[in-house]
């Protein structure tokens, strides 16, 4: 079972996000806020080479020299994800025999980086992860919608509270 960056950013976000993008239910094509994220993705660092599509699973913003792999957001508000996401494509390089072991968040609009580690002890965290995201997405229907503060922000809200 193949996981994405996305799947493994979902997993942090709303299990039952992830579950219904793993569906082909993806409303985030009618959303104002993942078009305003695809914009800056795509008017931020223009020079340097993006969207490196690797086995077609994983799709990394930005790699500077095989070296340091960047991830691009419009905010901060779920940077648990972010970094995870970031360690995923990290760990999935280093599955290929390349050896990355830092990343860079990227915020263009706060004018803010904070650089992410890749340690030793995360190959195992990250081991648990897409175990726990290989359950979910096998389950015969969604998790339960569980409410919290970044539901409103979310392209799935209507379809989970309305």
């Amino acid at each position: 079972m193949r996981v994405t960056g996305n799947m493994v950013n979902y997993y942090f976000v709303c299990p039952r996000k992830l579950w219904l993008f793993n569906e082909q239910l993806q409303f985030e094509d009618n959303s104002e806020k993942v078009a305003m994220g695809k914009l800056l993705d795509e008017s931020s660092y223009g020079r340097d080479e993006k969207h490196v599509m690797i086995d077609n699973v994983v799709n990394v913003d930005m790699i500077q020299d095989w070296e340091t792999v960047h991830e691009i957001k419009r905010s901060r508000a779920i940077s648990k994800a972010a970094e995870w996401q970031l360690k995923y494509y990290i760990y999935y390089l280093r599955k290929k025999g390349i050896e990355i072991d830092k990343g860079i968040l990227d915020y263009p609009l706060l004018k803010r980086r904070i650089e992410i580690t890749y340690l030793p002890k995360d190959d195992v965290e990250m081991e648990d992860i897409l175990k726990q995201i290989r359950i979910i997405l096998k389950m015969s229907k969604a998790p339960q919608a569980e409410l919290k503060s970044i539901c409103r922000s979310c392209a799935y809200y209507e379809y989970c509270f309305i």
